[in-house]
């Protein structure tokens, strides 16, 4: 795959600034408002204002930067970019005032108008990096049943929720997108370099900061605003008071989009910010069918109307043959399996596929879900 460069000069020269700044940007990181303010400036005043004694010598290698000598860069390092006037760039991210001029991406680029073009529909999933085995699950269940359903989910790759959700997309049809706050070939966190791997094969991976870049502290807040500007609509799964979770959270409702969280007991101390979010008017999400009712429509999915929820691409031969089979029997466990042993076996098939969102149990017995 031959990496994609559609880039205009002047927004590879923003590029190169922001990774030049990244060392200064560390001033700015005990507040995720005062990044976005500060990235919201145009070159030669974030260089002015962050660059110290340094301005004038960075000014003069501003001066110099050949554009096209950064797209061979980042097309030597295997990585792919667009920029904010590519026809490709995502259309949620223009309504930040401090949009990021240009994504670096790795994986294939063609995937990126599937995933968060003008027809496709999105929602961010995150929470807690030290999350519960409960939370995780959650993320995960949320995340297949919306991949499965046609929907992107959007996270940031963290350990916790957003791994958890990035996994369950991949397990129902690779429906996920994951933005770092790093260059986009490098796996952060570095235990996730299997996970980072298998998003750069099946989905994808973008961040504003080029290839090669480091992770900063301040990026971080700063790539939340990625994650709420792609999105439709952002989850919280179990977040603390003070959770970068809820900055993305803020984000997403200063841009008009939905927030919606997870409840969790008043008790735990990771479930107080998503606790918030609801007391404050967040939707109240149990399942991936909720937060389809909320972007979607109610009782709508990404099938045709009246039809079933289409299974994912990837679905085990073993499950498409019980979903088949759930479709023509009545339902019951008794009716899909002669034996005991069968039965237990159907049962674990059925659960694993309502988890992705393809049947529902109704009146002790499973129907396939419909539009």
């Amino acid at each position: 795959m031959r990496p994609l460069q559609d880039v205009c000069s002047d927004c590879a020269r923003r590029s190169w600034t922001v990774a030049r700044l990244a060392g200064h940007l560390e001033q700015c990181r005990g507040s995720g408002d005062v990044v976005r303010e500060v990235l919201a400036l145009d070159d030669r005043s974030l260089i002015s204002a962050l660059g110290g004694r340094e301005m004038g010598a960075i000014l003069s290698e501003w001066a110099a930067v050949r554009p096209t000598d950064l797209l061979a860069d980042w097309s030597r390092a295997g990585t792919s970019a667009i920029c904010r006037h590519a026809g490709t760039y995502p259309g949620g991210l223009l309504d930040l005032a401090d949009l990021p001029a240009v994504l670096h991406l790795h994986g294939d680029p063609g995937r990126l108008r599937g995933l968060v073009g003008p027809q496709a529909r999105t929602v961010a999933i995150v929470g807690a990096r030290r999350a519960s085995v409960e939370g995780r699950e959650t993320a995960a269940a949320l995340a297949r049943g919306l991949s499965a359903a046609g929907v992107t989910v959007v996270s940031g790759m963290a350990l916790g929720v957003d791994s958890a959700a990035h996994e369950g997309a991949l397990a129902a049809g690779a429906r996920t997108l994951t933005v770092l706050a790093c260059g986009p070939s490098r796996p952060y966190p570095a235990r996730r370099a299997a996970l980072h791997a298998e998003l750069s094969q099946r989905a994808l991976v973008l961040s504003e900061l080029p290839p090669g870049m480091a992770p900063w502290r301040w990026a971080f807040p700063a790539r939340n605003r990625i994650i709420a500007g792609l999105a439709e609509m952002t989850v919280v799964v179990e977040a603390a008071d003070r959770s970068g979770s809820l900055i993305t959270a803020d984000i997403a409702l200063q841009l008009g989009r939905d927030v919606g969280a997870v409840p969790g007991s008043p008790a735990v101390w990771r479930s107080v910010g998503s606790n918030q979010l609801l007391r404050d008017g967040a939707v109240f999400v149990r399942s991936a069918e909720d937060v389809l009712d909320a972007v979607l429509g109610v009782g709508r999915t990404r099938a045709a109307a009246g039809g079933h929820v289409p299974p994912p691409p990837d679905l085990e031969p073993e499950l498409v043959a019980l979903l088949h089979a759930v479709e023509l029997a009545d339902g019951a466990v008794a009716g899909l399996a002669e034996t005991p042993a069968a039965a237990r076996a159907t049962l674990a098939g059925l659960t694993e596929l309502e988890l992705l969102g393809l049947v529902e149990h109704r009146g002790g017995r499973y129907v396939r879900r419909r539009a």
